[in-house]
């Protein structure tokens, strides 16, 4: 946080997702009176558990997890790939749990992608179409609207283009054109379900009548308005949504989100605004164990934690498919700190957790020749071939536990730290913010 008169602080995922961003997020916002929540990347496929102690719970998915305080903003920055008609749900949601003003505090960049009906249900069928190979979508669209802005510039919606209803109809019959021919016809009743939406010429127009409401109550926003509202006085708190090992970048790929999660990206935010570069205070944040949702490598996975380990807020069923828990894991403790960009500290959820699951620490890993891990190599940037060489190797190794298991908070905090080099400053013991501890060590 800067000694300025604008404090920041941002909170990064060190895991796959699930690791306790929500808590913090709304955590801080009232320690630090913070004014804005800023959601530097990912999109509608976040999910962010925020209970309170009213008993109020809410998943929060495109708006800032501090959006339970009363007058606390959420911006959209350039990088967030915005779903308009997610966001009236979401808001309706939020109205009936009592925050009335959720639109009203509601910034959005006006360069962000958008997420379409279109883009939805390409995504899905993409993800059927791999079959066994599938990368563990959510289905919700945001990394098929990422790969079809990449593939074809011209025809990225973006925010601001909603201004003006000719131009954004023009692109998104374009888009539905161009992706009806990728998909041949398949017997098969959600793959003809979500083809139908790409065939329907009327869709596009009932959209944008659709997203006007939110378009209305949350009208783009400028770069200047966005660098006015970062320079306020007060605090900011980046959100981050997924973890570092789904990064799009440094995860384990093709097992990732089109999503990038580091120190980088969030000073990135405040170099598009203007700001010369202030002092940002970057917490990595952790479970006391680690879960995945969804296809992909977790080497400490065991299917005895699950009733060990309730999960109220992560089901089986959908799109991701089944929730995992792993052991708390050096090896991916390490490379996600590597991954991420240097950080000032860690904060720590589901510390409760210790006591009564039977943990196990992963000290490294066994190779099939016998070979030992210790440690993941930091490729290039940008290397895929090297991030796929690592997740077949997570593939296929076996950990190597400690002999000893975790025995309680303490030893697990002095584990963590050893293995990381850096200090756990905050942790919690359940899901409310009053939870929540600071650790004067």
């Amino acid at each position: 946080m800067s000694t300025g008169a604008t404090r920041y602080l941002s909170l990064l995922g060190l895991g796959f997702g699930d690791c306790g961003k929500g808590l913090y997020t709304d955590h801080f916002c009232a320690a630090l009176r913070a004014h804005t929540v800023v959601r530097f990347n990912g999109g509608a496929q976040a999910g962010h558990n925020v209970v309170r102690a009213d008993g109020r719970h809410h998943t929060f998915s495109q708006f800032g997890a501090g959006s339970f305080e009363p007058g606390v903003a959420t911006l959209l920055a350039s990088a967030v790939v915005v779903h308009p008609t997610a966001l009236l749900v979401e808001a309706a949601v939020l109205r009936d749990k009592g925050v009335p003003d959720a639109l009203a505090r509601l910034r959005i960049d006006a360069r962000c992608r958008v997420t379409t009906p279109f883009h939805q249900a390409a995504g899905r069928l993409r993800e059927w179409a791999r079959g066994d190979a599938a990368h563990g979508s959510c289905g919700v669209g945001v990394g098929e609207t990422v790969r079809q802005a990449l593939a074809a510039p011209e025809l990225a919606l973006r925010y601001g283009d909603l201004l003006r209803p000719a131009l954004a109809f023009e692109k998104l019959e374009a888009l539905r054109l161009a992706l009806l021919r990728e998909f041949a016809p398949r017997p098969d009743p959600d793959w003809q379900r979500e083809q139908a939406l790409l065939a329907d010429a009327s869709l596009s127009q009932r959209w944008l009548a659709a997203v006007e409401p939110c378009l209305r109550a949350a009208p783009p926003t400028s770069v200047d308005a966005v660098a006015e509202q970062l320079a306020r006085p007060g605090a900011v708190v980046f959100e981050g949504a997924q973890g570092v090992l789904l990064d799009e970048w440094r995860g384990f790929h093709p097992h990732t989100s089109w999503s990038t999660v580091s120190t980088a990206a969030v000073e990135a935010v405040l170099r598009d605004a203007g700001l010369d570069a202030p002092p940002v205070r970057h917490l990595g944040v952790l479970r006391s164990y680690l879960t995945r949702h969804g296809a992909g490598p977790l080497p400490t996975h065991d299917p005895a934690l699950a009733a060990r380990l309730p999960e109220p807020h992560n089901a089986d069923a959908g799109w991701q498919g089944a929730f995992r828990r792993g052991h708390p894991d050096a090896v991916l403790l390490r490379y996600a700190i590597a991954a991420a960009g240097p950080l000032d500290g860690l904060v720590a959820s589901h510390l409760d957790a210790i006591g009564h699951a039977g943990l196990r620490w992963c000290e490294g890993y066994r190779d099939t020749d016998g070979e030992t891990v210790a440690q993941l190599a930091l490729g290039p940037e940008a290397d895929l071939d090297h991030q796929q060489r690592l997740t077949r190797l997570l593939e296929r190794v076996r950990p190597i536990y400690s002999e000893a298991g975790v025995a309680n908070t303490r030893d697990w905090l002095e584990r963590v730290e050893a293995a990381s080099g850096l200090r756990v400053q905050w942790g919690s013991h359940g899901p409310t913010r009053q939870d929540v501890a600071e650790y004067a060590r």
